[in-house]
């Protein structure tokens, strides 16, 4: 190819591609060079600095790092001579001096054992510099800096990978070490305990500590196995690598996977011993008789309220309660929840499962929580639910907005290419009314007054408007209805909206003009965008936003929502939603419902079902009398949870298929124990659109069974005739009802373990970008939405003056079912807490760390007070993950009228001391209000 040159290696003429160095060409020509102060995976840049890959060029004197020299043509090359054995040799000799001899090393199979080994060393000539002491302060890392090299890979893990900055190199000479922080110990420094130091140390220096031994310190990443998987916990869906000793889960690895280039969070790394916790269920119970639905069940013991039984006493028992009342009370008195922390086949089954045995289209999941307001506008606006653009287009973006979303907690990996991206020069916007990391990153933050987004996006795009920055072009040949968000526009000018929003004039013109002037811009947004009443206008002035630039359908381009939960996006493919059969088929289609029909062979209902809110008030009012529940906790999850609770508790019968005794089991009449990620096989699909295979990497516990075997039985006592046994089986008929599917099969998803949908070829990876060409709707063009300026459902008032926002932790993930489990991640955050504004706490008599009772006008929690400055005066951030102090008590159950999404961002709060005393004569905070509305 002429984009090559050619130079001799060791007496072979070669050929370097563009950009590679000389350890790059001999790794692929087979030659091993021995190698420690650098990774060849994505992200890390060669350094140099251990010498360990030393080789000769003929013509030189001295001799060159093969990590970072390249090859230039008729070069001449010898990674064997004599010279540069002895060198390399020489180089290890002499880090070999201060490690601590094998047997005590924290990590006896390291890279830097590997290459001592090729070399013939186990001991050094040369006197060691003294013994450092270990760091254990933190949960879930061992520091052990006396086998510390000085490599520097640490230090480039944190700041250049993961972009987190707080690893660097101190001191001189033979005292220079890597330092956290200002030389504090790890526990104590700013660590987000990524965990990629630990994967990029080569000799131990840092470990997990799941590895080492207490006492000893002594370690070793030696396993039995190994298992590729997915991480099973937010919607970036990195792949992982199971390190199994023992049929234990020793430690994780982040793999090379398209979404997270081996890179993973806390919880992706350390955040799976909840499987191995001893609240596991284990055996299928059967509530006694006569007891109260409540929850005053300890977890660890259920057997205060349930007894135990056999799998064919408790699935019978199970389905014939469902089958009675959907006799005595027809089969619109049933309802089913999903789990998007499930597979693709297990969703697709339980959705499957409710439609053609109850005839009823009752059957949602969590996605009504999340971004349902946000998958209705881009169904209306563009004919997609899914994304335009992965999150990996922002290397070629030039602008990046991030709205409504906290990516560095919710989406950590997510966040590391934004960070890379703000670093290379792009112009990073971050706008949301909860300050984030990401604002150190970012050209702009707009921290603008809660639930006044409409009108701050109306206002950007008054200017885009106003100063003709609009792309006439691609408006013309791919959008329709401009004419009419024109004219809407023409009374949003940043002047007139800047009490309402809390943003200057001035700012709203210069971000508008940044965006509208952008050759490739992105826009990714969360929950804060879509947890609102008005949730589905919000995310119309986004899509509008971008298409009026002509930002979608090219490189670097697109609109995102990121995707919460781990399958999220491949449930609602899958068609568990109560309006749609997999692949968004309307089910009041007369020719979707007949495809189905057959499909199934079966009747089918053509009403749009109950969501998961309106299946909880039609329980309270007796009209849904039965549930099966998959791996959801709607006694955790779902708004104003005294509500909730009573409307499940409610039920004449209620069947949870769970890992735990979650909040919701405890009320279950028969609770059917399933099996937990590791434990199965089985697709999901990430944020990205993503395909991908997660695999079981450990044996079922006790007598658990796999939810897809689980889902089977139920539907074989209900009298349907499935006869699944792998879900390799339900993939091949999801591909005769999913056209997304097309081109992808499961063995090529054995094989490669991630495809993109929608993918053209069978051999094609799947396109990253969609919609270059036109939109999948009637028109082939989008459609331009105005949206109106809403007020929240609740506003702060003098008995509730402030305004409560709800969110996840970076530590915990959802209702907390999983991460409390994990001992790391609970030890890192193990109570609930609200955030407020300093001046806020300061104006209510509260200090810091104290405990303080938080009630709205559904109920009250208490918690602890955390001062936090990137919260606005007069807000609350308070995360839902905890029982003992369950934000979603006070959350406003109120519902966009289209996505039918709860109003979780929003909602009038009011705040007392520990003392009890509260202050009511503090004046309420209008600047939070969204004033003019």
């Amino acid at each position: 190819m002429t984009d090559q040159l050619l130079f001799t290696l060791d007496g072979n003429v070669v050929a370097a591609r563009p950009g590679e160095t000389i350890w790059q060409v001999a790794k692929r020509e087979g030659i091993d060079i021995p190698h420690l102060c650098w990774l060849p995976e994505p992200g890390y840049r060669a350094d140099g600095n251990c010498r360990a890959c030393m080789v000769e060029v003929e013509g030189e004197r001295v001799l060159t790092a093969s990590c970072i020299r390249k090859p230039t043509p008729n070069m001449v090359v010898k990674t064997a001579t004599d010279r540069a054995v002895k060198a390399r040799r020489m180089v290890i000799e002499l880090l070999l001096a201060d490690q601590p001899p094998r047997e005590d090393s924290p990590d006896r199979v390291s890279p830097f054992w590997h290459w001592a080994d090729i070399q013939g060393l186990d001991a050094s000539r040369f006197p060691a510099h003294g013994i450092l002491k270990p760091d254990l302060s933190h949960p879930a890392m061992a520091v052990n800096l006396d086998a510390c090299i000085d490599c520097g890979l640490c230090v480039r893990a944190c700041r250049e990978v993961q972009v987190n900055d707080v690893i660097g190199m101190a001191f001189r000479n033979i005292d220079a070490k890597p330092v956290f922080d200002f030389d504090d110990p790890m526990g104590l420094s700013t660590c987000v305990a990524c965990g990629e130091c630990v994967q990029a140390c080569p000799t131990g220096a840092l470990m997990p500590k799941s590895i080492v031994d207490p006492i000893t310190q002594h370690g070793s990443r030696e396993v039995d196995r190994e298992v590729h998987s997915v991480c099973p916990y937010c919607g970036v869906g990195c792949q992982i690598s199971y390190q199994i000793k023992d049929n234990t889960i020793a430690f994780v690895q982040g793999r090379n996977g398209y979404s997270n280039e081996n890179r993973l969070c806390v919880k992706g790394r350390f955040g799976f011993d909840y499987v191995k916790n001893p609240q596991r269920l284990m055996k299928p119970l059967i509530r006694k008789p006569g007891l109260p639905k409540r929850l005053d069940i300890d977890p660890s013991n259920p057997f205060t309220h349930f007894r135990e039984a056999s799998w064919d006493e408790a699935l019978d028992v199970a389905a014939k309660g469902l089958a009675r009342i959907a006799k005595e009370h027809g089969d619109g008195s049933i309802a089913g929840f999903g789990s998007a922390k499930c597979s693709n086949e297990e969703a697709y089954l339980f959705q499957k499962l409710i439609r053609t045995r109850f005839r009823n289209n009752n059957v949602d999941h969590c996605t009504r929580l999340c971004h349902a307001s946000s998958v209705a506008a881009l169904i209306d606006g563009i004919g997609s639910g899914a994304v335009t653009a992965t999150f990996n287009e922002v290397e070629h973006a030039d602008v990046i907005m991030i709205i409504g979303a906290n990516p560095t907690e919710n989406h950590p990996v997510a966040a590391t290419f934004f960070k890379q991206a703000a670093k290379r020069g792009a112009t990073l916007i971050v706008i949301d009314p909860r300050g984030s990391a990401l604002r150190e990153h970012a050209t702009y933050t707009l921290q603008f007054k809660p639930a006044s987004d409409v009108a701050l996006l109306n206002a950007f795009m008054h200017v885009i408007v106003e100063e003709n920055l609009y792309d006439v072009q691609y408006l013309q040949a791919y959008t329709e209805n401009f004419e009419r968000l024109k004219e809407h526009l023409s009374s949003y000018s940043p002047e007139s909206v800047t009490d309402i929003c809390g943003i200057d004039a001035k700012t709203i013109r210069e971000v508008a003009r940044t965006f509208g002037r952008a050759e490739r811009a992105m826009i990714f947004w969360g929950m804060g965008i879509s947890q609102h009443v008005h949730g589905t206008e919000n995310a119309r002035c986004l899509i509008a936003l971008a298409l009026m630039c002509g930002q979608v359908g090219r490189p670097g381009t697109g609109l995102h929502p990121l995707r919460g939960q781990n399958n999220v996006q491949g449930a609602s493919d899958a068609g568990l939603i109560p309006m749609f059969y997999p692949d968004y088929a309307d089910v009041t289609s007369k020719e979707i419902h007949e495809k189905y029909e057959e499909l199934w062979q079966t009747p089918l209902s053509t009403t749009t079902g109950l969501t998961v809110v309106e299946i909880i008030n039609a329980a309270n009012a007796g009209k849904i009398c039965g549930m099966y529940i998959q791996g959801e906790n709607p006694a955790m999850s779902d708004p104003d949870l005294d509500h909730a609770r009573a409307g499940i508790a409610k039920l004449e019968h209620l069947v949870v298929q769970d890992i735990f005794l979650t909040e919701t089991a405890m009320m279950a009449d028969v609770v059917l124990p399933s099996t937990a990620w590791p434990e199965k096989t089985g697709t999901v699909t990430n944020t990205n659109r993503q395909i991908q295979m997660g695999r079981k990497a450990l044996n079922l516990p006790g007598d658990t069974r796999d939810d897809l075997w689980i889902i089977v039985e139920m539907a074989k006592r209900l009298g349907l005739n499935w006869t699944y046994t792998h879900p390799s089986e339900v993939f091949a008929e999801m591909k005769l009802a999913m056209p997304s599917l097309d081109n992808i099969t499961w063995d090529r998803l054995e094989r490669e373990s991630s495809i993109i949908y929608p993918c053209p070829e069978p051999d094609h990876p799947g396109e990253a970008i969609v919609f270059g060409d036109g939109f999948p709707t009637k028109s082939g063009r989008a459609k331009l939405v105005p949206a109106d300026v809403l007020p929240p459902a609740e506003v702060p008032d003098r008995e509730y003056p402030l305004v409560l926002m709800t969110g996840r932790q970076l530590e915990h993930w959802h209702t907390g079912a999983m991460t409390r489990r994990a001992e790391v991640l609970d030890l890192l955050e193990p109570g609930p807490t609200a955030s407020l504004n300093p001046a806020t706490l300061g104006r209510y008599g509260v200090e810091p760390g104290q405990t303080m009772r938080v009630t709205t006008r559904r109920g009250s929690i208490e918690l602890t007070a955390r001062a936090d400055r990137h919260v606005q005066e007069g807000t609350i951030f308070i995360p839902f993950a905890y029982v003992e102090a369950a934000a979603n008590v006070l959350t406003n159950p109120q519902l966009d009228p289209i996505g039918k999404i709860p109003e979780y961002k929003y909602c009038a709060v009011k705040i007392e001391s520990s003392h009890g005393k509260e202050r009511p004569e503090v004046e309420f905070s209008r600047n939070v209000t969204a004033s003019g509305l």
